[in-house]
């Protein structure tokens, strides 16, 4: 698609702020105005913008399209969007380890434990460590004080765990990397650990480290999104 405008700013509207494309302001996909809670977020929006060359690269509009999910899909149906997340908590990769004898089990100890344990502390709860891949179902009240902790977030919030938590296949993971002041590659590197323990055994792939970095470059535009939604 040609470019079709010229001037891209950010306005001030209905308690929020919203991109303006020559005079025009931007709708969601489903219709909606695209308006965003934190003025830094339009602006990163507005960027997308005004960085696009004479042709538009819709791949590159992330923050938009994570904003549009945020208000065409969670909004009106946070219950759905809440249920859709859960099972990465029922399923989350930090639970299941190797067997406790092997050397693996004693990396994923020393890096997922503390995440695990920082967050059953935080919601009062305990989840099932489990040794292999057979899956063993999480306590009902853990499940239920999580989907409490989900409640809590906006829209614009669990558009970003959305993808997170599936990126990293973890919730755990998920909320710790749109938390205030996340250090996101060290939590991009433990929901990789196994990955990485196989190229050390083994050597790399450069198709799958290509792929790894694409999924890290999703991961952390994830992250910045929720950042820039509260700031």
């Amino acid at each position: 698609m040609k470019r079709f405008y010229k001037d891209v700013t950010v306005v001030a509207e209905d308690g929020g702020f919203r991109v303006v494309l020559d005079g025009r302001g931007i709708r969601t996909v489903g219709g909606r105005p695209q308006i965003v809670p934190a003025r830094a977020l339009a602006e990163a929006m507005a960027a997308e913008w005004a960085d696009q060359g004479d042709e538009i690269d819709s791949t590159r509009f992330h923050l938009r399209d994570m904003a549009d999910f945020a208000l065409d899909v969670v909004a009106p149906e946070r219950a759905r969007t809440i249920g859709e997340l859960l099972p990465y908590a029922e399923t989350d990769t930090l639970c299941y380890r190797a067997e406790p004898d092997e050397p693996l089990a004693a990396r994923q100890r020393a890096v997922w434990e503390p995440l695990l344990s920082a967050m059953e502390t935080r919601i009062g709860v305990s989840f099932h460590r489990v040794s292999g891949v057979m899956h063993r179902p999480q306590p009902p009240e853990a499940i239920e004080r999580i989907a409490g902790e989900l409640e809590g977030l906006d829209a614009f919030a669990l558009a970003a765990l959305r993808n997170t938590a599936s990126l990293a296949a973890s919730l755990t993971l998920g909320l710790a990397a749109i938390a205030p002041g996340a250090d996101v590659e060290a939590l991009w590197n433990a929901a990789n650990l196994e990955e990485d323990w196989q190229a050390e055994l083994w050597g790399k792939d450069a198709e799958a480290q290509d792929r790894r970095n694409k999924r890290f470059a999703a991961f952390r535009a994830a992250t910045r999104f929720a950042e820039l939604a509260r700031a």
